[in-house]
Formats: C-alpha cells, sequence, structure tokens
C-alpha cells in the first residue's frame, strides 16, 4: 500500500477515529494487517476489531459526502438492471442496483471516487437519473449473489446480449480508449475532439483542435471503430442504433483527477454507413477579465465605457470559435453585481456563474431567443445577454428593450464590425431605432501565439518590414504605430519545442475591431449608408481593423503576420 492511498484509506476512515471509536494507534495496525494478510479492511474493522457495519458506513458517508446503503434481509434488486450488463462487472468493481422506478435507479458503491467505474455506470444506466449510494462490498456481493439467482437460467442468454451487456474485451477496450482520448485532449488544452473512422480495415483517425489548429492526435485499430462510437453515443445519451441521421447530446465526464468536464457531441453519418463524432470540450473555470484580454488601450477604454451603460445594445462579431461569448461573459463579469439583475438567453449555456440567471434555449418545443427575451423583459431586467441575433425577431426585441432602458449584449456570425449593421438593417431593423439604441460593436478573431519558451527573436530584412507597413496602410501606420525600420527593429518567428507541441504556437490571442455608436455613425445607419461609408467614418474616429490589430500585435512579439493574414482574409 502506498503512501498515498495508506493517506486515503486514513481520511475514509477519519470518522472512526474523531468519534473515538477506534485509535489512531489501532487504525494503523488495521492497514498493516490487510496489507499483510491480504484481507479487506472492512472485514478486519468488523471481524477483528468489532466495528458494526453501520459505524463503517456513517465513516464513509462522511468521507464521500454521499449517502448510504445497508443491507436488510428481504431486500431484492431490480432484475430489470441486470438485464443491461454482467455480474462479473459488478463483483469485480463492487457495484449493484439495488431500486428502480421507470426514470430513478438507485445504485450502491464502494468507491464514489473511482471516477472511471462512475463514468461507466452512468453510460450504462443512461436510461436513468442516478443516485449512488455508499455501500460495504460485502453487502454489495450478497445483493449480487441475488441478482444471479432470481435470473437462474436467463445467465446464458444476458451475457450474450450484443447491446448493452457489459463489457466484454473489445467493449473493456472502448471505455478505456474513449476516457483516454478525452482525458489526453483536455490535458493538451484542445477545445474540440474529432473521431473519424475510415471503411475496411483502415485505421480511425483521432484530430484534436489546439489553439485553433486541428493536428492527428493518434488512431484507432479498426476492430474498435464501432465499439468505441456506440462508447461515445451512450455517454451522451444518444440512440445507438440510429446511424442514418446526425444526432448531438451532452457528455458529462468525470476523470481520474476528479476534474469534471462537459462535453457536447455531435454525430454525422459518412460515407460507407460509418459515423464521425466531433466533440466540442465546453469551457470550464474562472471567466477572464476584460483587463486580461490583451485590447488596445482605446478599445478597452471604449469597451468598458459601453459596458457600464445603462441602457443600449453591445454587439460582438465573429465566426464560430471566434471567441465572442468568452468576451461577452467577460463583459458581464465585470458588471455582475447586486444591484444588476442579469439574464442570459444561450444555446448552449458553455459558461456557468453565480449572480447570472442563465436559460438555455430549445427551439424543437418553441423556446426561442425572441421567446426567452419576451419572458425576460416581463421579470425585471437590468442586463440582457441573448446568444445570438439570428432572425428579426429578436432583434427587433432586442432594440426595443435597450430603448426601454436595458443594457442588451448579443452576438453575430458577421465578419466585420461595419458588415453587422448591414446585415441587421438587411433584417427589417428600423434604422432609426437601431441607431439610437447602438452603443459599439466588437468585431473578433482568435490568433495563435507564439509560444513564449521557443520563439525567436530576428532581424527582418528591410522588404519584410516595407510589406508590413504595406498591409498595415501607410498612412494609419505612422498614426497607429510609427516604428522606424533600423538595425535595432526585431521581430519574432515560431520554431518549436516540447512545451508546444513542436508547432511554434501556445495559446491564441484576440485581435479586435471595435466601432462606436458615434453621432456620425448613427446618422449613416439612419440614412441606411452602405458598409463601406460606415467603415470609413469609423476609421476617422479611430477604428483599427481586425488585421491592423493583429499587426500591432506581431509588433509586440506576441503573433507573427503569417497567422494574422490567415485569419483576416
Amino acid at each position: 500500500m502506498d503512501k498515498q492511498e495508506n493517506n486515503n484509506n486514513s481520511n475514509k476512515y477519519k470518522y472512526l477515529v474523531d468519534n473515538f471509536i477506534l485509535t489512531e494507534n489501532q487504525l494503523e495496525k488495521v492497514f498493516a494487517d490487510s496489507k499483510e494478510y491480504h484481507k479487506d479492511v472492512e472485514t478486519i474493522l468488523i471481524n477483528d476489531f468489532k466495528i458494526s457495519a453501520k459505524q463503517i458506513l456513517y465513516s464513509l458517508s462522511d468521507y464521500f459526502k454521499a449517502p448510504f446503503f445497508n443491507y436488510k434481509k428481504g431486500i431484492k434488486p431490480p432484475l430489470k438492471s441486470f438485464l443491461k450488463t454482467k455480474t462479473e462487472f459488478m463483483r469485480n468493481n463492487f457495484w449493484v442496483p439495488f431500486e428502480q422506478t421507470e426514470k430513478n435507479i438507485k445504485i450502491a458503491v464502494n468507491n464514489l471516487k473511482n471516477y472511471q467505474l462512475i463514468n461507466s455506470i452512468e453510460s450504462i444506466c443512461y436510461e436513468y437519473d442516478i443516485e449512488f449510494y455508499m455501500a460495504l462490498k460485502n453487502d454489495i456481493l450478497i445483493l449480487i449473489d441475488i441478482l444471479e439467482k432470481d435470473a437462474g437460467k436467463d445467465i446464458k442468454k444476458i451475457s450474450v446480449s450484443n447491446l448493452q451487456t457489459a463489457p466484454d474485451k473489445e467493449e473493456s477496450e472502448a471505455v478505456r480508449l474513449a476516457d483516454e482520448i478525452i482525458t489526453e485532449a483536455y490535458k493538451l488544452g484542445a477545445s474540440d475532439i474529432h473521431i473519424e473512422p475510415y471503411p475496411g480495415k483502415e485505421k480511425t483517425e483521432i484530430r484534436i483542435r489546439t489553439d485553433g489548429i486541428c493536428q492527428l492526435h493518434k488512431t484507432i485499430d479498426s476492430k474498435y471503430r464501432n465499439s468505441l462510437i456506440s462508447r461515445i453515443k451512450i455517454m451522451a445519451r444518444l440512440d445507438i442504433a440510429e446511424r442514418r441521421k446526425p444526432q448531438d447530446g451532452k457528455i458529462q465526464f468525470k476523470t481520474n483527477e476528479g476534474e469534471n468536464i462537459e462535453l457536447r457531441a455531435v454525430t454525422i453519418p459518412t460515407q460507407g454507413g460509418l459515423e464521425d463524432v466531433a466533440l466540442r470540450i465546453l469551457p470550464s473555470g474562472d471567466i477572464m477579465p476584460l483587463e486580461d484580454m490583451r485590447f488596445s488601450e482605446r478599445n478597452y477604454k471604449k469597451f468598458i465605457e459601453a459596458v457600464k451603460k445603462p441602457n443600449g445594445i453591445i454587439i460582438v462579431c465573429g465566426p464560430t470559435g471566434s471567441g465572442k461569448t468568452t468576451t461577452l461573459h467577460s463583459a458581464l463579469y465585470k458588471i455582475n453585481k447586486p444591484d444588476k439583475k442579469i439574464w442570459t438567453a444561450e444555446d448552449p449555456v458553455e459558461i456557468t456563474k453565480k449572480g447570472l440567471r442563465q436559460v438555455q434555449v430549445n427551439s424543437k418545443i418553441g423556446f426561442t431567443f425572441a421567446a426567452a427575451m419576451r419572458s425576460f423583459l416581463r421579470a425585471d431586467p437590468d442586463v440582457i445577454m441573448v446568444g445570438e441575433m439570428r432572425d428579426k425577431e429578436t432583434a427587433k426585441i432586442g432594440v426595443e428593450a435597450a430603448l426601454t432602458g436595458h443594457l442588451i449584449l448579443s452576438t453575430l456570425h458577421t465578419n466585420n464590425a461595419s458588415e453587422s449593421i448591414a446585415r441587421l438593417l438587411e433584417m427589417g431593423i428600423e434604422p432609426f431605432n437601431f441607431a439610437d439604441s447602438i452603443l459599439i460593436i466588437l468585431a473578433q478573431r482568435l490568433a495563435p501565439t507564439l509560444c513564449p519558451n521557443c520563439k525567436e527573436k530576428y532581424h527582418p530584412q528591410e522588404e519584410e518590414y516595407i510589406n508590413i507597413v504595406k498591409e498595415f496602410g501607410k498612412d494609419e501606420f505612422d498614426t497607429f504605430v510609427n516604428i522606424p525600420y533600423s538595425k535595432d527593429f526585431f521581430l519574432y518567428k515560431p520554431t518549436g519545442c516540447s512545451n508546444c507541441g513542436k508547432t511554434g504556437y501556445k495559446g491564441r490571442i484576440a485581435i479586435h475591431e471595435l466601432l462606436v455608436g458615434t453621432r456620425e455613425i448613427k446618422r449613416l445607419i439612419k440614412k441606411e449608408a452602405g458598409a463601406e461609408d460606415i467603415r470609413r467614418s469609423a476609421k476617422k474616429d479611430g477604428m483599427t481593423s481586425l488585421k491592423q490589430d493583429g499587426i500591432i500585435k506581431v509588433f509586440k512579439g506576441l503573433c507573427d503576420l503569417k497567422q494574422i493574414k490567415r485569419i483576416t482574409l
């Protein structure tokens, strides 16, 4: 028994020592005897130290923060649950269902910190809401014996069931592979996992997207292709028999270190009767403060001014995966105080924070963004964040809400700030109302940052410098950058090391284009001017384009021009 395991066991039975049922010296002897005589700790406590089963259960319940199950004669586990799995799997891992209704199932388990087992149980019993109870190993084995006795002759029939039996060798490997793929991708900081099977005996490719760049992570033998896809579908509570049409769902996953990961799963039928799976690892943890988002001084000042306004519209635009939702949540974090009532409507809710009242829309039942906003306006809001202004009705309600004293934050899938105005007007939004309500429009992209561990400083040729200035615009370069070429002028380029997976890039940084709703911009909106006229006016007011903001970050040694040009084409 290693030191870590010994500490964990001590903590599991701390209740016994704290309540003077056992001394620390006695507990140490229990562990020593368990190791020497290869006996179970629970058995030694009961037989040698006369500790009651209930006292041990109280201790385990206290440690695992879960209710406990104590076997009583006459209890019969639900036979229906046995049809889902083999008792060999239960017996080897000390778990068993002991009560079941149409929607719920109660499961006795001996170790709630065996997260791989908990993930497997949740996948097997995916049709039910599960309640876990702590139980002694002996009680679990008694229930398993009852299950096998009640099943009788059905045992052989059950053990060859091909879909819901649990884990034979191939299925066990699929369980291990799925857990391994998700855990590794999470540790590497990936945002997406792509499982891509090929026909025949070709290997299945696993690709992951890290810092916006998709690359091959590993390959899987073709014999595990179907069982791996089925395992992922079970984890996401999808129909494993449906292979003709796309499905989507969510996975709640816990690593062996106890970290909770939430993933969005999408299956898509592909050629040859196969299915691809895409897994998006949803963000978790603390929200990045606006101060850490590398805004330029002008953009940060204007953005903060808008966020602190009592009413008006703030729009963040860009393609999928450009960090729009993260930026909006960072803005909400800035104003999330007890004096602000904040509602959000999202699809899906990816970032949760105390103080926000968050709902997930569901268009299948008619609960759209527009429907959510109408409800919010009857619920005394100060601030409303709506995931996307994707239709006229949502945009119209947003504009009207902004004009009646509410701060509205939303996103659009447009390329730049001026195009966002044109898109909303094309939807049929009344220009005068929209002009009066608009505060700012922020266009955003995420650029890979150079790995700080291996980026290489170099002195570029003058021709390279001149090309960068041309990309920026000569007159504007003199205004916003004004760094002359000299022998002391340096840039940085990627090289690659173990820290960044040999790519030369580690992490991403946002680049911005911020349009402010000035008097002139409002006048142009009211006369329904084109996107180019609005863009020219915004640039006169000090707006830098996405590419220009990126080039400024190139000069600061954060990025390289190749990646900035790639994401701003």
